[in-house]
C-alpha cells in the first residue's frame, strides 16, 4: 500500500515518531490530532499527515507553547511567525525574571542574610524603574526641601540619577548596591546629616570646589596620606599650597572647609558610589582619607 494512503495505530505511530503511546491518545482525545478512520477492533486509525501534525505539535510544546496556542497554530487562527514573536517576548520576559532572581539570590548568598532579609532583598530588586526613582526622588526632596541655592540644586539632580531598569543580566553587585542604597536613604540619621550641610552651606561655590580643587587633593592629598605625611608638618603646608593658594581669603577658606565637611562624610561618598554601581560604572576609588587630611591640613597652616 502507497504510503499516503497507509493508516497508522497509536502504537505505530509512537514507533515512527517517538512520542509516547499515552500522550499521542491525549492529544488525539483534545483534537490536536484527529483519527481518519477506526479498525474493526474499535482502534484508532491514523494518516500519514497525523505524523507530520504530531511532529508540529511535539516541536511548539517543547518551545513552551500552550495547548490553546498550539491549538491556534493547528487551526490557522494564527501563524506560527505571529506565535513565535509573541513567544519571544513572553520568553524574554521570563529570562530577564530569571537573571533578576539569580542575581538575587547571588547576592543573598554573598550576605549571608536572614529569611526576612531575603524577602526585603527580592521585593527591592523586583521594584519597576518608576518605583525605585520614586524612593530616591522622595530622599533628595526632603533633604533638599526650601533650597533655592543653584549649586545645592545641581547636586540634587545628580543624586536622582538612576538607570531607567535594572539591566537584563543585572550583576550581583548591582543589586547589593541598590538593597544598600535603599537601606542608605531610609536611615534617619543620614538623612539629617545631609539636610544639615545643605540647609548649612549657604552660597558655597560647591560646584567650583568639585571640578577645580577635587583633582588636586585626589593627586596631591592622596600621595600625602600614601606617603605617611603629616598634615601639619612642613611637608604637609608644603602639599596644601599646591593645592590651594596662599592668598586664599578667610571667607573663601570658611567655604571651603564647609564643602570639605560634606566629602569627609564617609556614607555621602558611599551614596555616590552606589550610585555608579547601580548605573554600571566602577565606582572612583574612595577619597574620604585624602580630603580629611587636606581639611586637618587647612585648619593647621591658614
Amino acid at each position: 500500500m502507497h504510503e499516503d494512503t497507509e493508516l497508522f495505530t497509536v502504537g505505530q505511530l509512537s514507533q515512527r515518531t517517538g512520542l509516547s503511546a499515552r500522550t499521542i491518545r491525549f492529544w488525539s482525545d483534545i483534537g490536536a490530532v484527529t483519527p481518519v478512520a477506526r479498525s474493526a477492533g474499535g482502534y484508532r486509525l491514523f494518516d500519514a499527515a497525523a505524523v507530520e501534525r504530531l511532529e508540529l505539535v511535539h516541536t511548539l510544546r517543547q518551545l513552551g507553547l500552550d495547548l490553546p496556542t498550539v491549538h491556534r497554530v493547528l487551526d490557522q487562527q494564527a501563524t506560527l511567525a505571529e506565535v513565535a514573536e509573541t513567544h519571544v517576548r513572553a520568553l524574554d520576559t521570563q529570562i530577564q525574571s530569571l537573571r533578576l532572581s539569580r542575581a538575587v539570590l547571588s547576592a543573598v548568598a554573598k550576605r549571608g542574610t536572614s529569611t526576612q532579609e531575603m524577602t526585603l532583598i527580592h521585593k527591592l530588586a523586583q521594584l519597576s524603574a518608576r518605583e525605585r526613582q520614586q524612593i530616591i526622588d522622595r530622599f533628595v526632596d526632603r533633604v533638599f526641601a526650601g533650597v533655592d541655592d543653584e549649586d545645592a540644586l545641581v547636586i540634587a539632580e545628580f543624586m536622582r540619577e538612576m538607570p531607567a531598569t535594572l539591566p537584563d543580566e543585572p550583576s550581583v553587585e548591582q543589586v547589593d548596591a541598590w538593597v544598600e542604597l535603599a537601606e542608605l536613604v531610609s536611615d534617619e540619621g543620614f538623612e539629617q546629616v545631609l539636610r544639615h550641610m545643605v540647609v548649612n552651606g549657604g552660597s558655597d561655590n560647591r560646584i567650583e570646589f568639585g571640578l577645580n580643587i577635587r583633582p588636586l587633593v585626589i593627586e596631591h592629598a592622596g600621595h600625602a596620606v600614601a606617603a605617611g605625611i603629616a598634615p601639619e608638618s612642613e611637608q604637609g603646608r608644603m602639599t596644601l599650597d599646591r593645592i590651594v593658594p596662599m592668598d586664599l581669603s578667610a571667607t573663601e577658606q570658611v567655604s571651603l572647609l564647609t564643602w570639605l565637611d560634606t566629602v569627609t562624610e564617609p556614607r555621602v561618598e558611599r551614596y555616590w558610589q552606589l550610585l555608579s554601581l547601580i548605573n554600571g560604572h566602577a565606582p572612583e576609588e574612595p577619597s574620604v582619607p585624602a580630603f580629611k587630611w587636606f581639611a586637618e591640613a587647612l585648619r593647621a597652616h591658614r
